[in-house]
C-alpha cells in the first residue's frame, strides 16, 4: 500500500494542512467514481481516454503516482489509431485496478488525517 500514495506530494499539494488534504482526497474520490463510469472497453476510445486524462491529473495531484502513469498509458493507447478491443480492455482494467487500490488507501489516510489532524505519523499499511 505505501507506493500507491505519495504522502509527501499530498503533504506539499495541501500546504501541511491536513483538513485540506482530506477534502483534496475527498474531492478525488468523487470525481475518480463519475470517471470511473466512462471507463468502458465498448465505448468510444476518445470516452475512456478523456475519462483516463482527467483521472491522471487528478490522481497525480494528491499524489496517485502508479495511478497517474497507469492512465497516462491508458489515455495514450485511448487516443492513438483504433486500439483493439483487446487492447482496451487491459488497459481499462489495469486502471481500474489502480484505482480500487487508490480509493482503499486513501480510505486509511483520510482515517488517519482525520483523527490526528496533522500528517505527523500518517502512513499506511
Amino acid at each position: 500500500m505505501s507506493a500507491v500514495i505519495d504522502l509527501d506530494q499530498l503533504e506539499t499539494m495541501t500546504g501541511g494542512d491536513a483538513e485540506l488534504a482530506v477534502e483534496a482526497l475527498g474531492i478525488f474520490r468523487q470525481s475518480a467514481d463519475l470517471w470511473g463510469r466512462m471507463l468502458d472497453p465498448h465505448a468510444e476510445a476518445v470516452q475512456w481516454a478523456d475519462a483516463a486524462h482527467g483521472i491522471k491529473g487528478a490522481a497525480r495531484s494528491v499524489g496517485l503516482m502508479a495511478l497517474g502513469d497507469v492512465c497516462e498509458e491508458a489515455e495514450r493507447l485511448g487516443r492513438s489509431r483504433a486500439p483493439t478491443a483487446a487492447q482496451a480492455g487491459v488497459a481499462i482494467s489495469a486502471v481500474k485496478d489502480r484505482l480500487g487500490e487508490a480509493i482503499e488507501a486513501i480510505a486509511q489516510i483520510e482515517h488517519q488525517l482525520m483523527m490526528k489532524r496533522t500528517f505527523a505519523g500518517v502512513r499506511l499499511g
